[in-house]
């Protein structure tokens, strides 16, 4: 059986792109789309779909309004933001959301997490809120050290991350484990997943960002002629992150 979705956010380019990417799977059947949470709210609640993709800023009513406007029906609701501030993961989440997605994102990615919210039912608790701190922690950091959103290696490095602070024993095995899974996680394969990693590791380098990067770990890691490996740069970041304690 087709989960039924409804898809609703003001960009007009992510709305056509998780419209086309919903309609290709023969998993999904995309029943509505709207752009103002108005819209979202009278499509909602006169469908009554399975799933929803709710962008938390929105015209004519935000997510917090659409999410306080709607039926009270088993649907699951998929929050989206392109804020990285841990109070809009808070108050999604609260309000009703069963998981918070922070843009950019791949779609496959939103993909699994319809799929993994319509399999369980998510725990709305400090762990959730503490994960989704965690993605936002890792934006920041990449956004200091100059790694941009746009390129492949962003979300494969991003994922790697979460792995390695998850399992620390990963990161000894990461052209045996690491690679793989997440190459898994994104249907891809582990070489190009190796390769865009490293790429994104290139570009902050090759901007110039050492002293950003030096600053951001509190002693002098490295200079602009060295560069970490692979796994030299997520073991340094998922160290940060549980010494942070996030």
């Amino acid at each position: 059986m087709k989960t039924r979705i409804l898809l609703a956010d003001d960009d007009a380019i992510l709305l056509r792109e998780m419209n086309d990417y919903f309609t290709s799977s023969p998993d999904y059947e995309v029943v509505g789309r709207a752009s103002t949470g108005k819209d979202a709210i009278a499509l909602f609640n006169s469908l009554h779909p399975d799933a929803m993709i709710l962008d938390m800023l929105m015209p004519y009513g935000d997510g917090l309004t659409v999410l306080n406007g709607i039926d009270k029906i088993p649907a699951k609701i998929i929050a989206i933001s392109g804020v990285s501030e841990e109070r809009y993961a808070q108050s999604a989440l609260s309000g009703g959301a069963d998981y918070f997605l922070l843009k950019p994102f791949l779609m496959t990615e939103l993909d699994q997490k319809v799929k993994n919210t319509r399999l369980r039912t998510p725990v709305k608790s400090y762990n959730a809120i503490k994960r989704t701190g965690l993605e936002q922690r890792i934006t920041e950091i990449f956004m200091t050290v100059g790694i941009p959103a746009h390129i492949k290696g962003y979300q494969f490095l991003r994922e790697a991350i979460k792995m390695a602070i998850d399992s620390p024993e990963i990161i000894n095995s990461i052209t045996k484990r690491l690679y793989p899974d997440v190459a898994q996680r994104f249907e891809t394969s582990p070489s190009k997943v190796e390769r865009a990693i490293r790429h994104a590791i290139e570009v902050a380098w090759n901007k110039g960002k050492i002293e950003n990067i030096n600053s951001l770990f509190g002693v002098k890691v490295y200079s602009s002629n060295e560069k970490p490996t692979n796994g030299e740069f997520i073991a340094l970041v998922a160290d940060k992150m549980m010494l942070e304690n996030i």
